[in-house]
């Protein structure tokens, strides 16, 4: 029971001593919103440049052409077989004469294709993957089918994409280590800077027996509220200021270029980020600023 009453104490302490020191509280919330709203900026940034490039992956294609002795009919079926494969997500089927249509559509003088007759070109399918990851497998799949002449597919081009995506995440992580840094030695230093003024109260718990747990917990508790505080107002503004420029940026882009992530959708990745960096910097800062005031 008395064990109990004393955590009470310890834990209405570190409240009471967040409105005891206002300013340096205040100051505290300040520099870790800040520091989170960068930190925030960044990662929603890196987060687009993804989803972005994933967008782009899902747009390369597998070109299944068909055998040229089948009827339109007969090649129509092997799209059947060709989405029974896991991978494949759906199969489109393209005539020859689509076919030819389209290649003519694409070229600057049309008249001069004017007289190709489509029978020079095979029936094909435009297929697309569940994940482009595995694209070799699933033409290796693809390829003994009966009916499957030839088949064509972007190995280079994924191959770059999985490197541009493997290259955003580490810049990821780096950044973000490197700015969770920053902010956490940011916030060492303001809330060290509070406890000057509490120094002499801690030397004197120090004095009359008081063990470094009892003086650290209302510090810990401190470093949590702040920590929590300020990552309720910076997700907030975060989120207001992200719609704010995505609305600017579409209002801008007449040619509809441009496209971001809605917030919402990154909303399981936010809360949480934002909830584990405010509690990671405000308790971890406060124990690193505590340990040189123990030392009495």
């Amino acid at each position: 029971m008395k064990k109990n009453k004393s955590i009470g104490y310890l834990l209405r302490e570190g409240i009471r001593s967040i409105f005891r020191h206002g300013f340096m509280s205040f100051a505290a919330i300040c520099v870790t919103v800040a520091c989170l709203i960068i930190m925030g900026s960044f990662s929603l940034i890196l987060y687009n440049l993804n989803m972005m490039v994933r967008e782009l992956e899902q747009e390369n294609e597998i070109l299944v052409y068909v055998d040229e002795n089948l009827t339109e009919a007969e090649a129509k079926s092997v799209g059947s077989k060709i989405n029974l494969i896991d991978n494949v997500n759906k199969s489109e089927f393209v005539s020859r004469e689509q076919a030819l249509e389209n290649f003519i559509e694409n070229q600057d003088d049309d008249s001069v294709f004017a007289g190709i007759d489509s029978t020079t070109l095979r029936h094909r399918f435009v297929v697309t993957l569940v994940d482009n990851a595995q694209m070799e497998t699933t033409v290796e799949a693809i390829r003994p089918i009966e009916g499957v002449a030839d088949i064509s597919a972007p190995y280079e081009l994924e191959e770059g994409f999985r490197s541009l995506e493997h290259v955003l995440q580490i810049v990821t992580i780096a950044i973000i280590a490197i700015l969770l840094v920053v902010s956490l030695f940011i916030i060492s230093n303001t809330i060290k800077l509070a406890m000057l003024d509490r120094r002499d109260e801690i030397a004197i718990m120090k004095i009359v027996g008081a063990t470094d747990s009892f003086i650290r917990l209302p510090f810990v508790v401190e470093g949590f509220v702040i920590g929590i505080v300020s990552a309720a107002i910076a997700f907030g503004l975060q989120w207001g200021l992200y719609d704010l420029l995505v609305r600017n940026v579409q209002a801008a882009d007449s040619l509809k270029m441009i496209h971001f992530v809605p917030f919402r959708d990154a909303l399981w990745v936010m809360i949480p980020a934002f909830a584990i960096a405010g509690l990671f910097v405000g308790v971890f800062g406060s124990l690193m600023s505590i340990r040189k005031f123990l030392d009495v």
